[in-house]
């Protein structure tokens, strides 16, 4: 069976599997409310099984939303591929983004048929956008393309050789000043849910995806707060309820004012909850939360400018590169690697030590004694 990011087996539901009176044994596609369909005799893992599964999942989805995808048409393979388990297994941020993609694919190409798919018509179809629009539309033709060849719906990638966008480096999210921290806690003051989101994004680093998530369950008995992130699927553990490593020594008051906004909050399974005691999503957070910055004189800052202010926090305290990647969770060093080097500069420029002399050589009064 395929494996998922966390390392669990990928589980095909609506299996039912049928031992007849001679011993052999037939698998069958079981929907309820469906007829059943017959799958192949072969290992549940295998790429025949698994496409046959695939197309016989689409096709009863179509049937029930009522829509109709010619054989063999690239529309047909788009909704297949949407229930096969390559794409079930991306992030659900990921997924949802590429699942507008392959829409917007279905629209334009999706009368032609899949064996006609050709390099050309993916360059065609990309030269209608832009920077990371373009990209990220290549990858999920990428991302369908590498499943249909692996299916053997296709005998080569269409999508090989098609050369991503050169796009201008950007730094991305701007992270929070200490000033922005401080006025937000001045007008959002402790007991506003507001202030709790502020605090907890803040003090963990975390994701949007993952801060509507966190809640007092995840507080392990050792006194880490500890969860599995959905983008990549790394598990994390942020210091909680247990002594702050030396390099974090200085950030306790930061804490403090974390276990104050959650002990003046509701209680409920997740700490960011709605007016209505529901757990926030990501997408309403993200809105909400940047509203509530621009209230507080920081606008154009947002959740994740918090992780990245945490981030250089910990560069400036001296944490290693390894260390904040432990506590934010990057899957790799290159970008937490920024955070340190800024931050060693900034120590060298701001450092008070006295001057240091250069040893000279003593001086002389008078020529040098003639050598023997």
């Amino acid at each position: 069976m395929r494996r998922n990011l966390a390392g669990n087996a990928v589980r095909l539901k609506h299996i039912k599997t049928v031992t007849k009176p001679n011993g052999r044994r037939f698998t069958y596609l079981a929907v309820p409310g469906q007829k059943l369909v017959r799958l192949p005799d072969a290992p549940h893992d295998s790429s025949d099984f698994l496409m046959a599964y695939a197309s016989a999942m689409a096709a009863g989805e179509q049937a029930r939303k009522g829509r109709k995808f010619a054989p063999g048409s690239i529309a047909l393979a788009l909704s297949t591929y949407q229930t096969s388990a390559p794409f079930l297994q991306l992030a659900p941020s990921t997924r949802s983004q590429r699942a507008r993609h392959v829409s917007m694919i279905a629209e334009t190409w999706g009368h032609a048929k899949l064996s006609d798919l050709r390099r050309q018509h993916i360059e065609a179809d990309l030269a209608k956008l832009t920077g990371h629009a373009a990209n990220n539309r290549l990858k999920t033709w990428r991302g369908f393309c590498g499943w249909a060849k692996t299916t053997r719906a296709i005998l080569f990638d269409p999508s090989d050789g098609v050369s991503k966008r050169m796009v201008k480096k950007s730094d991305g999210f701007a992270p929070w000043t200490q000033a922005d921290i401080e006025n937000f806690r001045e007008a959002w003051a402790i007991g506003t849910p507001q202030r709790l989101a502020m605090e907890l994004v803040y003090w963990t680093a975390a994701r949007a995806s993952d801060s509507v998530r966190l809640g007092p369950g995840m507080v392990t008995k050792d006194g880490w707060l500890s969860f599995r992130q959905q983008k990549t699927g790394g598990e994390v553990s942020v210091p909680f309820n247990r002594r702050l490593p030396a390099f974090a020594a200085n950030m306790q008051r930061d804490l403090d004012h974390l276990k104050a906004a959650i002990n003046a909050a509701p209680r409920h399974m997740t700490w960011l909850v709605t007016q209505h005691g529901k757990s926030r999503s990501t997408k309403a957070f993200s809105s909400w939360f940047a509203g509530a910055a621009t209230a507080a004189g920081a606008g154009g800052k947002s959740a994740h400018g918090l992780r990245k202010a945490r981030a250089e926090a910990l560069a400036e305290a001296g944490a290693t590169a390894h260390q904040i990647a432990a506590w934010t969770g990057h899957e790799t060093l290159a970008e937490v690697q920024r955070y340190s080097k800024a931050a060693d500069r900034r120590r060298v420029l701001s450092s008070t030590d006295p001057e240091q002399k250069l040893e000279t050589m003593p001086a002389h009064t008078g020529n040098l004694p003639a050598s023997n």
